[in-house]
């Protein structure tokens, strides 16, 4: 028998100091095992620069004296030890001696749980659960794919809802699961995404600075806990997806920062490892251990909380050594450009490690620049991402929105732009969290004029943003018009509920979600140019839009009238591709939507051609408003006469 205990063999060392060793989980950290027959604690821990490393806490009264790791001779910089007697649920941390003796006390890296904060200490936690969510799993290749609709809803869970009888107090995963879904069942989102749940020291940094990249944060519960609201989540048909931060983390004392009393995880030099932002570190992106740590990271989890997609914050960060930098503060790669090549490469070896060994899950990118080929494969020179993240989409049309009607018709391109490179990529359409905070107004006070016309105007462009080729994503509160900044320390406002204006526009809400997710025309092409095409794009001076969303089936397809002016349009000219009788499915003027309760009839086409169609009608187009027709009876083509007018 071996003198000592050691998860850690030759294999492990050989692919953690190359950068291949993509289930670190597995081998660092803290666990229960079984050693010479007595059972106890295995601690394992990354400090290849410490002097001397030992483990702390209440079973040793904090001395470190007591239980010293010891350094193994493989030039992993791996320190162990075995504890025999010590169980699950313990609180330690690492004591680390530094070169120049200074004492460090150090949370573990790869610890799966830590006391609540402002606590710091690691506990020793299991991630065993007995899974329940095999359907779920089975299926998920076809309901998380391109070719399905995709519809997220985005939470921060500590301010979703609070019981109004301990407003202070956070809701637990498991209390917030019934209710979070039953939500989003009635709204009929495909898929949640939840800001990032690992721990984190900092609340108003609403989870992007963390410290426990292994563990979600106690302030919500267990790890078994956060299993079960996926789980439960799974089983209700409904995705989830987790906000994941591989780009900066936070310079506490007690975290990764200089961790062995080395820039450890961090770049050295500040021009590459400190950002100015967010006052915060960025990972070494050279270094072969550190992507070790960040890909087993992202690795563990998709397979211990069977999680169905990771959204990667903060990529243009990663991509530009420039970013948010002014000439002078920054280091040109080795061509000369701004380009971080090794933030570039360790991008596409961890989505071609997610999708080798996950390959129905979504990745999926936060990034904001012109940066080519970012939700394309790595062999056609991509970044490999899944999706991306539509932000000039978000911000040419909020620009729009905000925009009085009556000079909306100088700015009609903004909102016809985006078709320009909307299929260059896999985008989702985000109005997340970021565009309701920081003075930003909520959405509903964005929209200009009364609170009729505010209402009118933000269902339009819903409307607008359901129909338009691409995913989807809104933030919590956007549904029912939220009338409050975001504030991630208060409960959303449910009691607006209890107003006719709000709850009609969360019912128009899960009407386009229905839609959405029931129309082939608005998802099967939702990346592609064939799923698209512009009938009116010329008419900015009555700021309206018209296009067409195809299936490839003449009976799918839809046409969608915008009207973004508070007039309505008598006996308006519309093309139309086939010829009979076609049905207004969705008026967002309507009175079920607490519009101005215009009626639409059915539109019967004539054989007079328009717009490069052989078919129009006329309409009347309410103002401020949103039409979706589809074919409902088609008509006898009747023989062309030969004097056939043309009303081009």
């Amino acid at each position: 028998m071996p003198k000592s205990f050691s998860l850690f063999t030759k294999e492990d060392t050989t692919l953690f100091l190359s950068g291949k060793h993509y289930r670190l989980y597995e081998k660092l950290g803290s666990r229960k095992v079984k050693f010479n027959g007595n059972e106890g604690i295995y601690f394992a821990v990354w400090a290849p620069n410490a002097k001397s490393v030992a483990v702390v806490g209440e079973f040793n009264q904090w001395k470190r004296s007591k239980h010293k790791l010891k350094k193994k001779k493989d030039g992993s910089g791996i320190w162990e030890t075995f504890i025999s007697g010590l169980d699950l649920g313990i609180i330690y941390k690492y004591s680390i001696q530094t070169q120049g003796g200074e004492i460090l006390e150090k949370i573990d890296p790869f610890a799966f749980s830590y006391e609540i904060p402002p606590k710091t200490a690691s506990v020793v936690t299991s991630t065993w659960y007995r899974w329940k969510d095999k359907k779920w799993m089975n299926k998920r290749k076809k309901l998380n794919s391109l070719a399905s609709p995709i519809s997220i809803y985005e939470v921060h869970l500590g301010s979703w809802r609070r019981d109004p009888a301990e407003p202070d107090r956070w809701l637990t995963f498991v209390e917030i699961a019934d209710k979070l879904i039953e939500h989003v069942k009635k709204l009929g989102f495909t898929h949640v995404e939840f800001m990032p749940v690992m721990e984190h020291p900092y609340p108003p940094s609403w989870g992007y600075q963390i410290t426990g990249f292994f563990a979600p944060t106690a302030r919500y519960g267990t790890p078994q806990e956060l299993m079960y609201l996926i789980q439960e989540l799974h089983n209700n048909n409904i995705g989830v997806i987790l906000d994941w931060v591989p780009s900066h983390f936070p310079n506490d004392a007690h975290g990764l920062y200089e961790y062995d009393g080395t820039h450890l995880y961090e770049h050295p030099d500040k021009r590459k490892g400190f950002h100015p932002d967010w006052k915060s570190s960025i990972f070494n992106y050279e270094k072969n251990e550190v992507r070790s740590f960040l890909i087993s990271n992202a690795m563990f989890w998709l397979e211990r909380y069977h999680v169905d997609g990771l959204r990667v914050d903060a990529v243009t960060s990663m991509l530009y050594l420039s970013y948010s930098r002014n000439e002078g503060e920054w280091i040109p790669n080795q061509y000369g450009g701004p380009e971080n090549l090794d933030a570039i490469s360790f991008l596409r070896e961890l989505n071609e490690t997610i999708y080798l060994n996950f390959p129905d899950v979504q990745m999926i990118a936060e990034e904001s620049s012109s940066w080519p080929k970012v939700s394309h494969p790595t062999s056609e020179d991509g970044l490999g991402f899944g999706m991306k993240w539509m932000m000039g989409w978000m911000n040419d049309t909020l620009d729009y929105f905000k925009i009085d009607p009556f000079y909306r018709n100088h700015h009609y391109h903004k909102l016809t732009f985006s078709i320009m490179y909307a299929f260059t990529e896999n985008f989702i359409l985000p109005l997340s969290h970021d565009e309701v905070v920081h003075g930003k107004s909520p959405m509903l006070y964005k929209m200009p004029g009364d609170e009729k016309q505010k209402h009118a105007n933000l269902r339009a462009l819903y409307l607008y943003m359901f129909t338009h080729p691409g995913a989807k994503l809104l933030f919590m509160g956007d549904e029912y018009g939220e009338t409050s900044e975001w504030n991630y320390d208060h409960s959303l406002n449910w009691h607006l509920l209890e107003f006719e204006a709000h709850k009609k526009l969360m019912d128009f809400v899960a009407k386009l979600n229905r839609l959405y997710t029931s129309e082939p025309a608005l998802y099967k092409f939702q990346f592609d140019y064939r799923g698209f095409e512009w009938i009116e794009v010329e008419d900015e001076s009555n700021s309206i839009f018209i296009y067409q969303r195809k299936s490839g089936k003449k009976k799918d397809a839809l046409i969608i009238v915008l009207n973004l002016i508070p007039v309505e349009k008598k006996d308006y000219r519309v093309a139309f591709p086939s010829h009979g009788i076609w049905k207004c499915i969705l008026n967002s003027d309507s009175a079920e939507f607490w519009g101005n309760g215009s009626k639409i009839k059915d539109i019967k086409t004539q054989q007079q051609k328009y717009k490069r169609h052989d078919f129009s009608a006329k309409m009347n187009i309410p103002g401020l408003s949103g039409l979706i027709f589809k074919l409902e009876k088609s008509l006898p083509i009747r023989k062309k006469s030969k004097n056939p007018k043309n009303a081009e």
